[in-house]
């Protein structure tokens, strides 16, 4: 049977099948790259809102409670936009002829609320609680960041599901006395002495003993893909 291809392509046959599984490899690590980067993300991204609100002003500079603002977020799954009545608590009084505050203004005066851009936007299939992690004595900075320092909200974190899961499998490494979570600043060493060691507490050590005070679950249960998907 006379020969199909000449054999000057073999060369280029040999380097065909192992060029290929390289090329594979390649588009599966740039592929996962691109998954993680924040352009896919979204994360340190600022989204563009109908007024430049700053909580490093309110929060870090005036010490605004997270709470006065979102009020739910101790007993709702849902960590709520104020309305403007809220805002308008404090600009009758202050800053009440400012340009950049006649949005807020506008929708008192309108009776209609403003449409905030959201900066955490998790995706509809997920189910996230905030009630249960503020009773479980997770911070606001652990997800949202130090807010206190942003003079323009962004996403502080990824919110793919293997952050979430990280944080499932060893929730020691987040969890503070409850009345610290909306501390920005808060860190370990500041509740005291272990006693154990003589030493002040580490996060490690300090979150294993919260993990058994707040009755947090072990993490078989805590990664059960009904946790989060429902």
């Amino acid at each position: 049977m006379a020969q199909i291809f000449p054999k000057a392509l073999n060369p280029i046959a040999k380097m065909i099948v192992l060029g290929l599984p390289l090329l594979g490899g390649a588009a599966g690590v740039t592929g996962a790259a691109f998954y993680r980067s924040s352009y896919a993300t979204g994360v340190n991204e600022t989204p563009a809102q109908p007024v430049a609100f700053s909580h490093g002003h309110h929060v870090g500079q005036l010490g605004i409670h997270c709470a006065y603002c979102h009020t739910s977020v101790e007993v709702s799954g849902f960590a709520n936009i104020p309305p403007t009545k809220t805002c308008m608590n404090c600009h009758q009084q202050i800053w009440q002829g400012a340009d950049m505050l006649e949005p807020v203004r506008a929708s008192y005066r309108d009776n209609k609320p403003i449409e905030w851009n959201r900066v955490h936007n998790l995706p509809h299939y997920a189910y996230f609680n905030h009630s249960i992690h503020v009773a479980k004595g997770v911070g606001c900075a652990t997800c949202h960041g130090r807010l206190d320092q942003m003079n323009l909200t962004m996403q502080s974190s990824t919110l793919l599901m293997e952050w979430c899961i990280a944080c499932h499998r060893a929730p020691e490494k987040h969890l503070r006395p409850k009345d610290e979570v909306f501390n920005m600043q808060w860190t370990a060493d500041q509740a005291g002495v272990n006693p154990d060691t003589n030493k002040p507490y580490t996060q490690h050590e300090l979150g294993l003993k919260l993990k058994e005070q707040h009755r947090v679950r072990d993490a078989v249960t805590l990664t059960n893909c009904s946790m989060c998907h429902r």
